[in-house]
């Protein structure tokens, strides 16, 4: 059983946007605890963002929460337990795990990367997302995929 945290009624926006996702995006960023070390790999990633110019006439943060959107899944497979046979049910995602598995998936591609700083990683994955592309969008992907080759067990879905 998950735990229950108070994070979301807590939760304020970031400093420099007032958005509630990029702090969400930071505080899953990061590490030990060091808040100001996740911000500025944040911060410099969307700078990294605005001066690649590839991006038509938006933000950065507005780049940073279309490539969000474009990740998020909105079918995955669960597994269910029926007369001792286990299958891959394919099930509608809610908003908040669409949020958190789009964030999750983002950060796994940019940490399995290697020898690069991170926020030129971070950049680098949201710029793919944002255009489509991108091993966060290819899992976003292969979920639908998924989810669309085990549609025979939607019955299941109770």
């Amino acid at each position: 059983m998950g735990r229950i945290t108070a994070s979301k009624k807590q939760l304020k926006g970031d400093p420099k946007f007032n958005s509630l996702l990029a702090s969400k995006f930071i505080n899953c960023l990061m590490w030990d605890g060091k808040k100001s070390v996740a911000q500025g790999v944040f911060y410099d990633a969307l700078e990294e963002i605005g001066r690649r110019g590839d991006i038509a006439d938006k933000t950065p943060i507005e780049v940073f929460e279309q490539a969000l959107d474009n990740v998020k899944p909105y079918i995955e497979v669960r597994s269910k337990r029926v007369g001792g046979a286990s299958y891959q049910v394919p099930m509608q995602v809610n908003k908040s795990r669409q949020q958190s598995l789009a964030i999750r998936w983002i950060l796994e591609a940019i940490r399995d990367k290697k020898g690069r700083p991170t926020h030129i990683k971070l950049a680098d994955e949201v710029l793919a997302a944002y255009k489509k592309e991108g091993v966060a969008y290819t899992k976003r992907e292969n979920t639908h995929r998924m989810a669309d080759a085990n549609k025979a067990f939607a019955h299941f879905a109770w």
